[in-house]
């Protein structure tokens, strides 16, 4: 026996049905087509082009090899852009904070104050300008690029303490903290440079070698304990460089 359940569903499933496109929609709607972004397959390249070239001129052996060294520099490179970037933070967070305890100091409401800041530090003004809303709406004050500010306002506002004094307070404590990093950067420059050239110094005792006639190349790139040892040296230097980035990066501002 068929219930009326069975027409009624066909009946819903035909008119959902897509109708085909007539001549004008065909004619208007592009194809799908596959978007290739450039900085995606440059990322790519960057990676495979190394390693390639390294298997052209070594083998196996070198490209392995050319992979490690990669890895390592740009290990190297991403924490050299890490710690710029922490220090620029820094800096910008101390320049807010003068800036907002000095317009503090002078009469101005908070909230004038961070606008204030906000267009004295271009790099920070959209947290700034967050904290100047939430300060005007009565919500709760968050500021991922200046924790310092958000929790100095907040308790100020919690405790009903003189803002400008609770503000001086980090101010002086951020300044402090920079100008640690400062030095601390400028003593492990020295470091830092010792470790770059004694990571480079088995690449220059090879070719030395090279020009003295010994032919490691040669050693390295045509026979298999070569390759073993092309291999092992870059897994090495790849550990030392690794190291030495651990050592000197454990300063931190905060």
């Amino acid at each position: 026996m068929i219930t009326p359940w069975v027409p009624l569903c066909v009946g819903a499933a035909m008119a959902c049905w897509p109708a085909a496109p007539n001549r004008l929609e065909a004619a208007v709607e592009h194809p799908a087509t596959l978007r290739i972004r450039l900085p995606e397959v440059w990322a790519v390249i960057r990676w495979l082009l190394p390693a390639a070239l390294g298997g052209l001129l070594a083998g196996v052996g070198g490209a392995i090899a050319a992979g490690v060294l990669t890895l390592a520099w740009r290990q190297e490179w991403r924490a050299h852009r890490c710690a710029a970037a922490e220090l620029a933070m820094a800096t910008h967070t101390a320049t807010a904070l003068r800036t907002m305890v000095a317009e503090l100091r002078s009469g101005a409401h908070p909230v004038t104050a961070a606008e204030a800041a906000a267009e004295v530090v271009p790099a920070v003004a959209g947290d700034l300008r967050a904290l100047a809303a939430a300060a005007r709406l009565d919500s709760g004050l968050h500021a991922p690029a200046l924790p310092e500010l958000a929790t100095a306002w907040t308790l100020s506002r919690r405790h009903g303490l003189p803002m400008a004094d609770v503000l001086d307070a980090a101010r002086r404590d951020a300044e402090a903290g920079l100008a640690f990093a400062r030095r601390m950067r400028a003593k492990l420059a020295g470091p830092r440079a010792s470790a770059a050239v004694l990571t480079g110094l088995p690449a220059l005792c090879v070719l030395l070698g090279q020009a003295m006639g010994a032919a490691p190349l040669a050693v390295l790139a045509g026979s298999a304990p070569g390759q073993l040892l092309l291999v092992a040296g870059s897994v090495l230097l790849w550990a030392g460089t690794a190291w030495c980035r651990a050592l000197t990066g454990r300063v931190r501002i905060r």
